[in-house]
């Protein structure tokens, strides 16, 4: 406005439409609109005061700027091109590079941020900024990022980018990762850690699950997991307000940057390769960039003064513990990532945490270990422990059919015969009669439970309910001597059903 007053003063003064284009002012077309509003308004009657500014942005705001004082913008022919690629989410500064590159383009980046500007509208979300020291906090969030293939499974995956952002140097970690679950979201922690060789006062982070169970604007509720990792290393988890990931806006543009410098025009073969790129990347471009919040470049930042004041590492690597809240199952055990862990029965319906490491499992209950296995990562397979099952579970599980064997040996003879033939039924599976004959030693005594088992192999009578029968009426205390002689007479007189007779007295 301060140049149309400009051009209404000359004209008030008497000066040609000529003079005033002779002396820089502006295109004689403008001058030439100028004057007619002018004229239009009164404002070159003699004796007339110059008009307010207001009046002027009432009048003059969409006339078209042409000429030297305000010439068409150098972008202003690349508008379809530039809104197309907004519209795919291109950054301005990869605008910029490609139509330099392949366009011709020689105007100014500034140009281009007025064209992207204005064809966003007006931006009415305001904010204020956040400062902090160096050292003090990182910012950290995941963010989308290509179908990539995992050269370990050979299979295509989705991916997500993790960064982490220094707020005070805008040092960048950013890794891409196939999960956003709990582990994955630690071990990206501890990579950005090393990468950085120092770990910072406080994570900002936008109340993601693998990090807060439940969003709370007072109190948000942290992952146990997250929080003994955090402790672990050190550090403040600053949970932002819920819906409100401006308390973040470093990590966010970030993320953007990175998708939108990183992943235009580049050609990543594998989510390894894209890994590989992206630390290049970062330690190239996106860290010796000159960043538009701190007008510095952010490695330098980082290298110069902030790596110094990050506190430093554990002496050793602290191992990665994951933390869930367990059932214990009728069968004595918990069920984690499709594999089976035991417990005490007596803790079944009890509230217990598992911690889970690279090698081990450990349940808790009341803060106190009640049981440890080491990991297992076959689906479906069973780590038992046997003293964490009930007393006839137990016996069950130590019986083994070896176990019958040997111990049917120390107690006679007979007694390993009759569980050998139990053991070896061709149709069933009589592995408890065979526990149950050995049991009957216990009430019943090894010498008589041979002279019973004697006794059934003789008439070929083989049952543990038989065994049992015998040792209940005392049958194993009579002679087999006599029983033998009717034996022999009975197949003498086999036709005349006097053996069939002996042997049902003899049996029952």
């Amino acid at each position: 406005m301060y140049e149309y007053r400009s051009i209404i003063y000359r004209l008030q003064q008497g000066q040609s439409i000529r003079s005033i284009h002779r002396d820089g002012i502006a295109g004689r077309e403008k001058i030439r609109a100028v004057q007619a509003i002018a004229k239009q308004n009164g404002w070159l009657e003699p004796g007339c005061s110059l008009p307010e500014e207001n009046s002027l942005v009432a009048l003059f705001s969409k006339i078209p700027k042409t000429g030297p004082i305000g010439s068409l913008s150098k972008a202003e022919p690349f508008k379809g091109l530039i809104q197309t690629w907004m519209a795919q989410g291109v950054q301005g500064s990869t605008i910029y590079n490609h139509l330099r590159t392949n366009h011709g383009f020689s105007g100014s980046y500034d140009s281009i941020q007025r064209c992207i500007r204005s064809l966003k509208g007006p931006d009415v979300e305001l904010t204020i900024p956040l400062h902090f020291q160096p050292g003090e906090a990182a910012q950290v969030d995941f963010g989308k990022g290509p179908l990539l293939l995992d050269e370990r499974t050979g299979k295509e995956e989705r991916t997500w980018f993790f960064v982490m952002t220094l707020c005070w140097s805008r040092h960048q970690f950013v890794e891409l990762v196939i999960h956003q679950d709990v582990e994955t979201w630690l071990n990206c922690h501890q990579n950005a850690f090393n990468w950085f060789s120092g770990v910072v006062c406080k994570i900002i982070i936008d109340n993601p699950k693998c990090g807060i169970i439940k969003a709370n604007y007072y109190e948000p509720e942290v992952q146990r997991s997250y929080e003994a990792f955090s402790e672990t290393y050190g550090f403040l988890i600053s949970a932002c307000p819920p819906r409100d990931p401006q308390k973040k806006g470093r990590v966010e543009s970030g993320v953007k940057y990175v998708k939108k410098n990183f992943m235009p025009l580049r050609t990543l073969t594998s989510l390894q390769d894209a890994n590989r790129q992206l630390q290049e990347w970062v330690l190239s471009i996106a860290g010796n960039r000159v960043h538009g919040s701190v007008f510095e470049k952010p490695l330098s930042r980082f290298m110069e003064i902030e790596k110094f004041l990050l506190k430093p590492l554990p002496a050793t690597a602290p191992e990665i513990a994951i933390w869930r809240k367990v059932n214990l199952y009728r069968n004595c055990h918990i069920l984690f990532h499709k594999c089976f862990y035991s417990s005490p029965h007596t803790l079944y319906g009890q509230e217990l945490w598992l911690k889970k490491t690279a090698t081990t499992i450990t349940i808790y209950h009341n803060h106190t270990a009640v049981s440890q296995h080491p990991r297992l990562f076959k689906e479906g397979t069973y780590s038992t422990l046997l003293e964490h099952l009930p007393q006839k579970s137990q016996a069950y599980m130590k019986a083994t059919p070896e176990w019958c064997l040997e111990h049917g040996k120390t107690l006679g003879p007979s007694v390993e015969k009759v569980v050998q033939k139990l053991l070896s039924h061709t149709t069933q599976d009589l592995l408890r009669a065979a526990q149950g004959v050995i049991g009957l030693a216990q009430t019943y005594g090894p010498k008589r439970l041979e002279r019973a088992c004697q006794r059934v192999l003789h008439f070929n009578a083989i049952s543990y309910g038989t065994l049992k029968s015998i040792l209940t009426n005392g049958l194993d205390y009579e002679s087999l001597e006599e029983e033998k002689a009717f034996d022999d007479l009975g197949k003498a007189y086999q036709g005349q059903g006097v053996f069939q007779r002996v042997q049902s007295k003899n049996i029952h």
